[in-house]
């Protein structure tokens, strides 16, 4: 993804945010990280700062997926300043070390906030590290700052959803005190129907909830034939029905329908599984292929320049993305929206009640298999490799589909007008 302002552009309008209090991001990452929430958040960071508003950023000194790399300690990026403070010292694969890690990205966070905010600074809070909002938003009470939580997933109930049982004496306590934190901000903006559904059943007043659903830079990525990619003749994929996954496989997703639908179609030598990018679960994708003899089936490559995502993004014929039930509500796969700028259809291995399935259910831009369901999902492979015409429409569809509901400047305008009237 490339982002819409990149390094070096210009602030078209330095003076229409005249008077208006500073816009202070708080995320984990941020430019020149890759991540999502990274390129989220820097895309509207930087279109703020182009609209004249005065933008600081507060982030951490790594990259998420280079440990090894410490940033600078202050930047000034396209009218943006940058505060990045700490950098992971422990794995993350390891639960005790990413609490080390977190607690103290906490701390440092707060006391930076602390440092720099002025009264009635508007302080928008991600969610990266879980539960960010609980440390902002004592900050925000003590400076007298306005809150706006950007909710990417839902914290506690993603860890527990995910196996960390542990958590279930303390569950209450860490759900109160999140609550109290969106009750506290000036709006909380979701990024999907089902989770903005969820947190008003939690109390939090409609008023103070918004859905603005992620984005991908939709004028970069466009539809290709992909027949004509490059990438097809160079990762030797040519006369293969393809069948792609492109970005991160986390704990949140499930890769074992998928696997078992790979077994049923072992003999079919013209279908190949194309991996792009990685996450905790990639390895573990691996191992499968290798103890299954499926190496011939399956492909890996790392993540690619976001100068090749038009060209990734649109080789295969279709895509697929999966979200294990318990997550419908807490995560929305923010890959769901750069394959429908690419044009390709999404075979979303989900709850049937999801909010992706909602979306190419209503536009004919995909299809559904539930999760564990592998012989649906070989049928439909087949059934999708013998009807070109089928694909191609519903990869319209896709595109249709993202035109209508999730393109980045509608995002971006509704971003704008919610923090120009935070008072």
């Amino acid at each position: 993804m490339t982002h819409e302002n990149a390094p070096g552009d210009q602030i078209v309008n330095p003076t229409n945010a005249a008077g208006l209090p500073a816009l202070i991001f708080v995320n984990r990452f941020f430019y020149p990280d890759h991540s999502a929430t990274s390129q989220l958040l820097s895309d509207l960071a930087f279109h703020m700062a182009r609209t004249g508003r005065r933008v600081q950023v507060v982030a951490s000194r790594g990259l998420y997926d280079d440990a090894t790399s410490i940033l600078s300690e202050r930047e000034e990026i396209a009218g943006v300043t940058i505060h990045r403070v700490g950098h992971p010292r422990f794995s993350r694969r390891t639960i005790i070390g990413r609490a080390f890690d977190y607690t103290a990205l906490y701390v440092r966070f707060a006391t930076t906030l602390i440092r720099i905010a002025e009264r009635n600074d508007i302080v928008i809070a991600k969610t990266d590290p879980p539960l960010l909002s609980l440390v902002i938003a004592t900050v925000a009470r003590l400076k007298r700052l306005r809150l706006v939580n950007w909710l990417q997933d839902l914290y506690p109930e993603v860890a527990f959803g995910l196996g960390m049982k542990w958590l279930r004496p303390i569950m209450p306590v860490l759900i109160a005190a999140r609550n109290a934190s969106l009750r506290s901000a000036s709006i909380n903006v979701t990024i999907g129907e089902l989770m903005a559904s969820r947190i008003h059943k939690l109390g939090i007043s409609s008023s103070k909830l918004a859905t603005i659903p992620n984005w991908c830079d939709d004028t970069t990525i466009q539809p290709h034939l992909y027949y004509n990619n490059s990438l097809r003749t160079t990762w030797g994929l040519e006369g293969r029905f393809v069948i792609g996954y492109s970005g991160n496989l986390g704990r949140a997703h499930e890769f074992k329908t998928v696997i078992a639908a790979a077994e049923i179609l072992r003999d079919e030598s013209d279908i190949t599984f194309l991996f792009i990018g990685g996450g905790y679960l990639t390895s573990l994708l691996k191992i499968e292929v290798d103890a299954r003899h499926l190496t011939h089936m399956f492909i890996f490559k790392p993540y690619q320049d976001r100068a090749l995502l038009p060209q990734s993004l649109s080789l295969p014929d279709i895509h697929w993305i999966s979200l294990r039930p318990e997550m419908e509500g807490l995560i929305v796969p923010s890959k769901f929206y750069g394959i429908a700028a690419a044009g390709r259809p999404t075979i979303a291995i989900t709850s049937k009640s999801g909010e992706i399935v909602r979306s190419i259910e209503r536009f004919g831009s995909g299809l559904h298999v539930c999760v564990g369901d592998a012989d649906s999902l070989a049928t439909e492979v087949r059934a999708l490799r013998a009807n070109p015409a089928r694909v191609a429409e519903m990869g319209s569809n896709a595109r249709l589909m993202l035109n209508a509901c999730f393109q980045r400047s509608y995002a971006l305008a509704e971003w704008s007008r919610i923090l120009n009237t935070v008072f």
